[in-house]
Order: C-alpha cells, then sequence, then structure tokens
C-alpha cells in the first residue's frame, strides 16, 4: 500500500504557540505535513527545518462568507484579484494547494444562486490556478445551520461544478466527516470524483444513535449535547467515529491520490486546552498510521 503523508491543520491552542514552536512539535511527534494559514518566507523555511512539507493554505477572503459570492460586483472584483495574487505569491514559494470553503457572503444566499455567481467569478480564478500551478480544494462543510448555503458539498452541486469547469485544477478537499452528517455514502463520492480529489482531510463523525430519536436529522431546538455538534452527530478524530479508514486507503490508492491526509482537529473531548488539542493530534495520527503507513 501506498506511504500516504500524515499532516495537520492548526487547531487553536496549537497555532497560539508560534510557528516556531508548532514545526519543531509536529516534526517531533513525525508528523510530515503542515496546513497553514498563510504562506510566507518564515513558514517555508521553519517547516522545512523540521522535516514538514507545506500542504494546504487558506485562500485570502476564501475560507467561510467569501466576497467571492457577493451579489456586489465590484467586491467580487476585488475578491478575484486578491484570491489572483495570493496564488501567484503561493507558487513563487512552492505552495500547489489552496484550501476554500464557498459560504456566500450574505448565507441566505440559496445555492442556486451562488452557483450562477460562481459561474461567473471562477473561471478567470482557475486559469490563474493552471497558469500558477495552484490546485483549488473545495470543503465539504455546509456551513452555518439552518441556511446551509455552502456550495461544493454535495454530489449534486459537485456534479455541476466539475461539469461547468473540468480543470484538475479546480477539485475538492476529501473529508469524509461532512458526508457521514449528511447521510452521503463517503466511498461513493471517491469512487465518482476521484480525479477531482486535490486534499484529504482527516476526520470522522460519530452518528449519535439517543440523540437522532430525540432531534432526527435537524438540528436541536435547544442545542446539541456535545461541542462540534448540532444534534444527532458529532465531529471526532479518526476512529471514534463511522468512517471506515481502511476502506478509504484502498480507494485513495486507487484513484491514485498522492497527496497527505491531513487531521482536522475537531472533537470535544479533545479540545479546550493545549494538551487536550496535543492528545487529540497524536491518537488521530496514530489511528490514521494503521491503514496509511
Amino acid at each position: 500500500m501506498m506511504n500516504y503523508q500524515i499532516g495537520m491543520r492548526l487547531s487553536p491552542q496549537i497555532g497560539n504557540m508560534g510557528i516556531e514552536r508548532v514545526a519543531k512539535w509536529a516534526g517531533s511527534i513525525g508528523l510530515d505535513v503542515l496546513d497553514v494559514p498563510y504562506l510566507t518566507k518564515e513558514v517555508k523555511k521553519v517547516s522545512e527545518e523540521n522535516g514538514l512539507d507545506i500542504g494546504s493554505v487558506d485562500g485570502k477572503g476564501a475560507v467561510g462568507n467569501t466576497k467571492l459570492l457577493s451579489k456586489n460586483e465590484p467586491s467580487r472584483a476585488e475578491a478575484v484579484e486578491t484570491i489572483k495574487q495570493q496564488m501567484t505569491e503561493m507558487s513563487e514559494l512552492g505552495g500547489k494547494v489552496m484550501f476554500m470553503c464557498l459560504i456566500p457572503e450574505d448565507v441566505h444566499t440559496p445555492r442556486k444562486e451562488s452557483f450562477q455567481i460562481w459561474r461567473e467569478t471562477f473561471p478567470e480564478i482557475v486559469r490563474h490556478a493552471e497558469e500558477k500551478g495552484i490546485y483549488i480544494a473545495l470543503e465539504g462543510y455546509p456551513g452555518p445551520a439552518p441556511q446551509y448555503p455552502t456550495i461544493g458539498c454535495t454530489p449534486e452541486m459537485l456534479r455541476a461544478m466539475f461539469n461547468e469547469i473540468p480543470s484538475k485544477h479546480f477539485g475538492l478537499n476529501y473529508d469524509p466527516s461532512h458526508l457521514v452528517r449528511l447521510g452521503i455514502d463517503y466511498l461513493r463520492v471517491l469512487t465518482e470524483f476521484g480525479d477531482h480529489v486535490n486534499y484529504c482531510h482527516g476526520k470522522d463523525t460519530e452518528i449519535l444513535s439517543d440523540e437522532l430519536y430525540e432531534f432526527g436529522v435537524l438540528p436541536a431546538t435547544f442545542g446539541p449535547n456535545y461541542g462540534f455538534s448540532e444534534g444527532s452527530w458529532r465531529y471526532t478524530i479518526p476512529g471514534h467515529g463511522e468512517v471506515e479508514w481502511d476502506k478509504v486507503a484502498i480507494r485513495l490508492e486507487k484513484i491514485g491520490y498522492q497527496g497527505p491526509v491531513s487531521i482536522e482537529l475537531e472533537d470535544h473531548r479533545y479540545w479546550g486546552s493545549l494538551e487536550a488539542e496535543k492528545q487529540g493530534i497524536v491518537k488521530a495520527k496514530e489511528h490514521l498510521e494503521l491503514y496509511l503507513k
């Protein structure tokens, strides 16, 4: 089996350590890759000194409520120029993957309308990505309840987007945790969209049977029982949820994926302190290594 690199996205307390201490700690526990909120010469240098590659880089203004999907044309145009400039700067530093989560500026915008704005906005962005050797990886987080306005989190929308822009430089960040909570077959997604997988997150979701009885698939009226949950599910580290990582590993190999699997820590059991976050990363890494190394 292919020997996949394992990385991590910076969680709050770990990120607050500063890039030098983060890179030193990540290298010391045997991680291979760091996902970073921004890429600079210093970030690259410190990572390399600790034996780490740079994984994904957050797109400026493209993670969360983004003006790339604004109904205001001048705002959109400015956002496009900002993201293109970041791609240019990234490419000069050897960055390859830009992480995006396309939540519209106005969360009340219907997904169908956001898709039409995206159709007008993104061809220019993807052409620039192709020129600079940058690969866009779309995050599948559906966005805040009750609107769930993100585009690119269901097979229906991904199919429409990839039909519109079939470039390999516009693809997805495969994160099975979001698919599980949405009731989508996370292995079938790899079968259908394998050619478009530009990055992969190591995150899991547990389906909570008692809560599923209480709330159904709706968000809990009076609040969920756990952190990183809306009611009948909760995000977890790999190995504590529904995802069969041995099957994911086999399919990643089958589609020819060569990137890392990067831990995104969102689990209430490993949260709230630096010690807890570190423990969560170590446990997640140990589980993923069973199938990816």
